[in-house]
């Protein structure tokens, strides 16, 4: 997790003017790599400051993605989360538990080239969705706790 200093450069070197709420939010989304939404974030920080309002959440972040601290998030309709990590990475999706991981696939367009080749990709955003491996073992063990009961 980076410290107050780190933060507040970072913020400094995106011309994002420092406040406590800022700090406090891109520390929470740097060491919260669950892609939280707005209203998770807030729950949580509204814990240690009781005056915090949404308003404020929603302003940061809104700031935050303007300036290309966070990006947005949207896999689920209606649904915004934030991710700090704003370097090339897709997202996969659990249906079973809902997490939401970072994957590295290196640059995805650069392999489409020939079909891209007069155009100029500023974004990329690639979401799978599947049953992460945890869920899957957790499958696996009830299907075996099921065929050692059917014995028994």
């Amino acid at each position: 997790m980076e410290n107050t200093k780190d933060i507040g450069e970072k913020l400094k070197a995106k011309k994002i003017r420092l406040s406590m709420i800022r700090i406090k939010v891109l520390r929470y989304l740097l060491a919260n790599r669950k892609h939280p939404t707005a209203d998770m974030i807030y729950k949580e920080l509204s814990k240690e400051m009781p005056t915090l309002s949404k308003t404020s959440i929603y302003n940061t972040l809104k700031s935050f993605v303007s300036a290309d601290v966070v990006r947005e998030v949207m896999i689920e309709e209606n649904l915004t989360r934030y991710d700090a990590f704003v370097g090339r990475h897709a997202h996969f999706k659990c249906i079973k538990c809902g997490s939401l991981q970072d994957i590295d696939l290196g640059c995805v367009s650069c392999g489409a080239a020939g079909k891209l080749k007069d155009n100029k990709v500023l974004e990329e955003h690639i979401c799978m969705v599947g049953i992460c491996a945890g869920c899957v073992k957790k499958e696996k063990v009830k299907e075996n706790a099921k065929k050692i009961k059917a014995r028994g």
